[in-house]
């Protein structure tokens, strides 16, 4: 039925996202590689390969223009230009395109990473300034981080002297998931026991969250379809 409806409809709205590219933009961008109708430059880019986007600033700059479905998208490339963007123009750059996996996660940026630069950015960054991020909480956990990085390096020196192989991804892994088990919840979980597995199962789904494809992300106007595909679990 989702098909049939998805079917049914796609015309009609790829016809309206034509006639919106069509209208004449009054902004000078910088210059960038000419994209598709309705996907822009989808195609180009691929998060596993960053070469991509090394060989399009050999081409056009370190400032590169172009289209992610219907958001348009800059490119910065080099250390200057990120200067530029990160230092100089920081208040008029330092908010975030608002993705949908980020908005799920973040109860829709209501934590100090994904939150908008407003007052209520600024004021929980003050409280974790003072109360979090401080030396004192830094120092107070370093027996905890020292303490699961021996336990990790006696089950590397074990593994090696059985001749076992060693996983590293796997061990970094339970190194980073029970530091942060220890000290946001003060309890360590068992390696085998099923405080591992809801932990890493939390862990998959966050990771699925940012990687995901959502059509909200790339097109606006038929976000309704991660609705219909059962991507789109948010109450709004």
């Amino acid at each position: 039925m989702a098909l049939l409806i998805i079917l049914l409809f796609l015309p009609i709205f790829l016809f309206f996202l034509l006639q919106r590219q069509k209208k004449p933009k009054s902004n000078r961008l910088p210059p960038g590689p000419r994209g598709l109708p309705l996907i822009g430059n989808l195609h180009q880019f691929d998060g596993s390969n960053p070469k991509k986007g090394w060989k399009l600033s050999q081409k056009y700059g370190p400032l590169i223009s172009f289209r992610l479905g219907s958001v348009p998208t800059i490119l910065v490339s080099s250390a200057k230009m990120a200067k530029e963007v990160l230092k100089t123009q920081d208040l008029v750059c330092c908010s975030r395109h608002a993705l949908l996996g980020q908005q799920t996660l973040s109860y829709n940026g209501l934590d100090l990473a994904f939150s908008s630069y407003n007052d209520y950015w600024r004021e929980i960054r003050k409280i974790c300034v003072i109360y979090l991020f401080n030396s004192n909480r830094v120092q107070q956990f370093r027996p905890i981080r020292e303490d699961e990085v021996s336990r990790m390096m006696e089950k590397i020196s074990k593994a090696i002297v059985a001749s076992r192989p060693v996983n590293l991804s796997e061990h970094m892994m339970s190194l980073t998931s029970t530091i942060i088990c220890r000290v946001g919840f003060g309890k360590r979980y068992e390696e085998e026991g099923i405080e591992r597995s809801r932990f890493h199962a939390l862990l998959n789904e966050t990771q699925a969250l940012f990687i995901s494809f959502f059509f909200s992300d790339y097109f606006p106007f038929i976000g309704w379809v991660d609705k219909l595909t059962g991507n789109d679990t948010s109450p709004r």
